[in-house]
C-alpha cells in the first residue's frame, strides 16, 4: 500500500515509479559538497546511499480530496516508449495507481512541476494520446516557452497531442487550483520549475519536484545541484520556499524517503537496501 500523508482533507499519496542509480558519481552532481556534508546526509538519508554511489526514486504524488477529486503531480519516468534516456525504464506507476485504488481516468488534473524526462513519462501512453485523458495538465508558460525552444522533440511528445485534446493549461507564477492548493514558480532547477503547496491552518506540504534534490540541500540549502539550470536562480527558490512556513512537510521526488520533515531532525531514515 503506498505511503500517504492527510493534510485538511486532502490525502497525499507517494507513488514510487521506480528506482535506481544515478548515472554517475555524486560528486559531480554536488561539487561543493564536503566529506563531512556527505557524512551527515549518508546519515539522514541512508536509503540514497548504494555502494558510495547515490540511489534515487523516482516518484509522482496523488492528491486525493475527500469529495472525490483527484490531481496528480508529475507523471514519473514512464513506459518502455516513454523517452526517458537515463532513469530505469518501464516504470511501474499503474500498478501503484491500482494499490491506492485510482483510476486514471478519474484523474481531472496533473502538475508537472517540470519538463524533465523523469517527471513526464506517463504522461503520454504508447500511442502518443494522453494516459490521463480527462485531466488538464498544468504546465508554468516559461517552461513551455524554454522546452519548445530549446528541446522541440520533446515538446512535440508532450505539448501537441495536449493542445489538440484541449488539456494542456498554462501558468504564469502562483496559481490556485483549489482551496488551500495551489501552484508556485520555483525557478532554477529549469526556467519554469512550480512546486505545488498543499495547506490546511497551521499545515503545510510542499511537492518539491526538483526543487531540492538530495537531503544535502536541507542539511545546506545553498549547495548547488550540477545540473540546475540556474544554479543561483534555483538556490533562491529553494530557500525562499523553505522559509515559507515554520515547520514544512516535504513530499519529495527523489530522496530516500517520501515524506520528510523541514528543518530536518533526528538521525536520518530506515536504512532500504539498493534497488534496481
Amino acid at each position: 500500500m503506498p505511503v500517504s500523508k492527510t493534510i485538511g482533507g486532502v490525502t497525499v499519496v507517494a507513488l514510487e515509479d521506480g528506482a535506481g542509480p544515478f548515472f554517475e558519481p555524486r560528486e559531480v552532481a554536488f561539487p561543493e559538497a564536503d566529506p563531512r556534508l556527505w557524512a551527515e546526509a549518508d546519515q539522514r538519508d541512508p536509503a540514497s546511499l548504494c555502494d558510495g554511489g547515490w540511489q534515487l526514486r523516482f516518484r509522482c504524488f496523488a492528491l486525493c480530496f475527500d469529495d472525490g477529486r483527484t490531481m496528480l503531480v508529475d507523471t514519473g519516468i514512464g513506459p518502455a516508449s516513454a523517452p526517458s534516456t537515463w532513469a530505469p525504464l518501464p516504470g511501474r506507476l499503474p500498478d501503484e495507481l491500482a494499490g491506492a485504488a485510482i483510476d486514471r481516468h478519474d484523474v481531472d488534473a496533473v502538475v508537472i512541476t517540470h519538463v524533465h524526462t523523469d517527471h513526464i513519462g506517463w504522461s503520454m501512453d504508447a500511442d502518443g494520446a494522453p494516459y490521463f485523458p480527462n485531466a488538464r495538465y498544468l504546465v508554468q508558460a516559461a517552461e513551455v516557452a524554454a522546452v519548445e525552444s530549446r528541446e522541440p522533440t520533446l515538446a512535440q511528445w508532450l505539448f501537441a497531442p495536449l493542445r489538440a485534446t484541449g488539456q494542456l493549461a498554462v501558468a504564469d507564477g502562483t496559481h490556485q487550483l483549489a482551496a488551500g492548493v495551489a501552484v508556485r514558480a520555483t525557478p532554477g532547477h529549469t526556467p519554469g520549475h512550480q512546486s505545488l503547496l498543499l495547506t490546511s491552518g497551521e499545515s503545510t506540504l510542499i511537492v518539491t519536484g526538483d526543487l531540492l534534490v538530495h537531503v544535502l540541500q536541507l542539511i545546506d540549502p545553498n549547495q548547488p545541484y550540477h545540473y540546475d539550470d540556474n544554479p543561483a536562480l534555483a538556490r533562491e527558490s529553494r530557500i525562499a520556499l523553505l522559509e515559507s512556513a515554520g515547520e514544512l512537510v516535504l513530499a519529495t521526488s527523489h530522496l530516500g524517503e517520501p515524506f520528510i520533515r523541514a528543518p530536518i531532525t533526528g538521525s536520518g531514515v530506515p536504512t532500504a537496501t539498493c534497488q534496481q
